[in-house]
């Protein structure tokens, strides 16, 4: 295998945390560390590129070399410039090895390379910008570890241009009912109640759509013994938001679950069997990200399997 970097291979440097290297506009990205849930992240990235017949492009962030200050750097016998040839050799390797993988999974996809060493959060929102979607593992090495665990991952999530999906740890073996999308009866739930049924059709799974609500007078009257009262507006709030959807996906089968109690709680619990789960994010302020900005975050961190972030525009 040629580990060698190819001349249209992308390098960004270091001060250029904001820059965005040119990959064809629609590309699926997806980031490289060498790490188990990256491997997995980039097999889904691979399916879903060959399924939408996308470009796939290939992200590595090289591992952070400490440069001491001149002073020490004379009585060091370290080989700083021999050091950082290394890590972009070994970056140049991981890449050619996912693309390795990348051809034989989906020999028609196109595949792009992009290596830099600047902060992962602006490349990859950089790359977001263009692309269709960014897949990302949940537990990377190196300066992606840092991307893809706590606050900076829901960073990522948050203000990503296109949709993020995140490839949390999984059960192998686990039973798989389809694709889960939640979704609040609000205009916000449309961009991803959309992108879930696109999920479903291209992989010909069918869709679950989750609507939690918290109603006083129904816990009442469960405490009381008493009958439930009806759900019609609930219902009426999910119908809503998937008015046309049938007619534009008529391939895909979709069941409605209403669940009492928080939609993030109720949507981590139902990920146990789910393939793929969508939440929308929209953060317009402070008073938005309080009221409606905890669920995507709370599911990325906590779902089980492969979890996707849709913005909100």
């Amino acid at each position: 295998m040629d580990l060698s970097p190819r001349p249209d291979d992308q390098t960004l440097p270091a001060a250029s945390a904001g820059e965005t290297a040119h990959v064809p506009p629609g590309s699926i990205v997806v980031g490289v560390d060498g790490s188990e849930t990256a491997a997995q992240a980039l097999v889904w990235a691979c399916d879903q590129a060959d399924l939408e017949q996308r470009p796939l492009t290939l992200v590595h962030v090289l591992e952070p070399v400490q440069v001491p200050a001149s002073g020490m750097y004379a009585t060091t016998a370290i080989d700083y410039g021999l050091l950082l040839d290394q890590v972009r050799e070994g970056g140049a390797a991981l890449l050619a090895a996912a693309e390795a993988t990348a051809h034989e999974r989906a020999p028609g996809v196109v595949v792009h390379r992009v290596m830099s060493s600047a902060d992962p959060r602006g490349v990859l929102l950089g790359l977001s910008r263009q692309a269709a979607m960014v897949v990302l593992g949940s537990r990377g090495r190196g300066p992606l570890r840092s991307l893809l665990l706590g606050s900076v991952s829901v960073s990522v999530s948050k203000h990503s241009s296109c949709p993020v999906v995140v490839r949390r740890p999984d059960h192998p073996q686990r039973p798989r009912t389809g694709v889960l999308v939640g979704v609040d009866g609000t205009a916000r739930s449309l961009p991803a109640v959309e992108f879930a049924f696109r999920m479903a059709s291209f992989r010909g799974r069918p869709l679950i759509v989750q609507h939690s609500y918290f109603d006083a007078t129904e816990a009442l009257a469960i405490q009381r013994g008493l009958p439930a009262p009806e759900l019609a507006d609930e219902q009426a709030l999910v119908a809503e938001s998937l008015a046309g959807m049938a007619e534009k996906f008529p391939e895909v089968d979709v069941e409605v679950r209403l669940g009492r109690g928080f939609a993030d709680h109720n949507l981590v619990e139902a990920s146990r069997d789910a393939d793929l789960v969508v939440v929308g994010h929209q953060v317009d302020g402070p008073l938005e990200d309080l009221l409606y900005g905890s669920v995507a975050p709370i599911v990325v961190e906590h779902a089980l399997g492969a979890v996707a972030v849709v913005p909100v525009p």
